[in-house]
């Protein structure tokens, strides 16, 4: 037998989350490729050829930014070390902070000047740096893209420039951009702290930078991403934005002017947060019997306290219902089982989460019980 537990909650968190409704719009992007997903739970909330491979331009860069903060991340480098330009490096085109071959940055100098100014130079300077090549970098690029599902997806170069032959294989999808871009984001603040500058200077401020992402001055809450330009991509960008405590990102490729770019995800994030939500649990600790264990009982949490998704229609039917165990028998672990929290707006079951004991509850041994009982006499007597 389990207890059974109903509590009204404002919004909810789950894992093990049931497909949610989303809407069903048509709002006909001018754009070859289009995504909008939410950054926490990866749903797909609007899409419109989304699977179709297509040259991303400087948007690759996502996919260079990601291997950086991994390897921040994992200790291979750190924001303070110098980085040294090769020839190759100082000679790509398009965007390009002029890196001289032999000019040495900081790691943290090229990573700004990549997210705000979209350095190809840099981009290839990080690439070499972290791989010994632009071509051993690309391998690592691809491995990566592999291990996310970008199933769309052929990296040849580290910055999307149509610079050789093999770059009209350079591809990638709506989704698949918006699945890097995601996995970027969790990167916050480092990375956001780049991605959302609108000016600012490297080389002790002899050098300007802009940010070719005008949604980071003009779109309430925004957070970043990457444009991208070439004549075979057409204008590109993957535009991030968070509002509260939901975080969207809106992938366009192909647009025809950047103005149209910059007006369609500028819709796709305004549909996101005008009709979705995230949200978080309220549902209080319960506490389960438990027999023949050092302590009387023991507390179930919720295994998960990450958010998830809502449409806002159904926030105000948000409610959770518990369901506990009547008792256990020790030894308990941590993280046992001892029930279940279903999510649920009006009779629609959102997600379940397991509830887990908090605590280890260790056995009772035989002295230990003998001298319980020798207790429970002497208050009876």
């Amino acid at each position: 037998m389990k207890r059974v537990l109903c509590l009204a909650v404002a919004v909810l968190v789950a894992i093990g989350c049931l497909p949610m409704r989303v809407h069903a719009v048509e709002m006909d992007i001018p754009a070859k490729g289009v995504m909008l997903m939410d950054v926490n739970t990866g749903t797909v909330l609007y899409e419109q050829n989304a699977h179709e491979a297509l040259p991303i331009a400087s948007v690759t860069k996502v996919m260079t930014m990601l291997l950086i903060m991994e390897a921040i991340d994992g200790g291979k480098i750190r924001w303070e070390d110098t980085v040294t330009a090769s020839e190759a490096a100082a000679a790509k085109g398009g965007s390009q902070i002029f890196l001289k071959a032999g000019e040495t940055m900081s790691v943290a100098d090229m990573v700004k000047s990549i997210a705000v100014s979209s350095a190809n130079d840099c981009a290839c300077a990080m690439a070499e740096h972290l791989a010994g090549s632009e071509t051993a970098f690309v391998e690592l690029m691809n491995k990566r893209a592999g291990e996310l599902g970008m199933a769309d997806t052929k990296f040849v170069n580290c910055t999307g420039l149509d610079d050789a032959a093999e770059a009209a294989e350079h591809k990638s999808s709506a989704h698949d951009v918006a699945l890097m871009s995601r996995e970027l984001l969790k990167y916050h603040p480092d990375i956001t702290k780049y991605t959302t500058i609108w000016m600012d200077t490297v080389r002790d401020g002899a050098f300007g930078l802009s940010n070719t992402n005008k949604l980071v001055r003009f779109y309430n809450g925004a957070t970043g991403l990457k444009t991208g330009f070439t004549r075979s991509a057409g204008y590109c960008l993957s535009a991030s934005a968070k509002r509260e405590d939901l975080e969207l990102v809106a992938v366009v490729l192909g647009c025809e002017t950047s103005q149209e770019r910059f007006a369609a995800c500028k819709s796709l994030l305004d549909y996101g947060f005008a009709n979705f939500c995230i949200v978080t649990p309220t549902a209080q600790e319960q506490s389960v019997p438990v027999k023949l264990g050092t302590v009387d009982s023991v507390v179930a949490v919720p295994a998960n306290t990450d958010g998830v998704l809502l449409d806002k229609s159904q926030q105000s039917l948000a409610s959770c219902r518990v369901e506990l165990e009547e008792s256990v028998s020790a030894p308990v672990a941590q993280g046992q089982r001892l029930g279940t929290l279903y999510l649920q707006a009006g009779e629609q079951v959102i997600a379940q989460i397991p509830m887990l004991a908090k605590e280890a509850v260790p056995k009772l041994t035989w002295s230990q019980i003998f001298l319980r009982l020798i207790k429970q006499l002497a208050m009876k007597g």
